[in-house]
């Protein structure tokens, strides 16, 4: 018998993390596959909201946030590369570059999950491909109507979108939502509106906790 699981995957595409947590949690839905039916929602988390348009080089924004030097970069890099390869995620070589203000991508994913079944899956994985694994400037209106349509989504539609201030308000909403839910970094997988998984868990983590869940072992 088939459990249908609520999924709320909590992220954001500036998050190469969110890349990796992805891809496993889709293996692991592909692994389940039988056992678990995901009703998956993206929600909006922005891990730079103040940043201004063009964005800032990756490496000044790491070391002034985080303190980190380049060669620890480099090796956080290499590291979720090889974390994206098991799931089938490849990163741009060189990284992202430059980090930018994601709240766009965020309208656009909002209204794409109004758009019918698998549209706002396929927005996510298209918005993830265009800046992690091609490292294009994702504060640019033309990259993200590329990756609407690359998406298979209209495109005309959603520069009326970008062209106002649409889905702004329930964007923002939903982002305090999770932060007065005590959401902090991102993934963060919601099962069932009260179960969380942290962060790009391996895939035997998210195959294991759907399946304990799904049989009601945790309530």
């Amino acid at each position: 018998m088939t459990t249908l699981l609520k999924i709320d995957f909590v992220s954001d595409i500036a998050c190469p993390w969110c890349a990796v947590g992805l891809g496993a949690l889709e293996t692991a839905l592909a692994n389940l596959d039988g056992e678990v039916q995901a009703d998956l929602h993206f929600q909006p988390f922005e891990l730079n909201p103040h940043m201004g348009p063009g964005g800032q080089d990756l490496g000044e924004h790491l070391t002034q946030k985080y303190g980190s030097t380049p060669e620890q970069q480099a090796q956080i890099r290499q590291t979720i590369s090889a974390r994206g390869a098991e799931v089938g995620f490849e990163f741009h070589p060189g990284g992202r570059g430059r980090v930018y203000n994601t709240f766009n991508a965020h309208r656009l994913l909002h209204w794409a999950g109004e758009q019918g079944a698998g549209a706002q899956h396929a927005l996510k994985k298209s918005f993830l491909q265009s800046y992690q694994g091609r490292a294009e400037c994702i504060d640019d209106a033309q990259v993200l109507l590329a990756a609407v349509t690359d998406a298979g989504l209209d495109a005309a539609a959603a520069g009326e979108v970008l062209a106002s201030d649409a889905f702004a308000a329930e964007v923002r909403e939903r982002q305090q939502f999770y932060a007065q839910a005590g959401i902090r970094s991102v993934p963060a997988i919601i099962i069932n509106d009260k179960h969380l998984i942290s962060g790009g868990q391996p895939v035997e983590v998210f195959e294991q906790a759907l399946r304990r869940i799904a049989s009601g072992e945790v309530g």
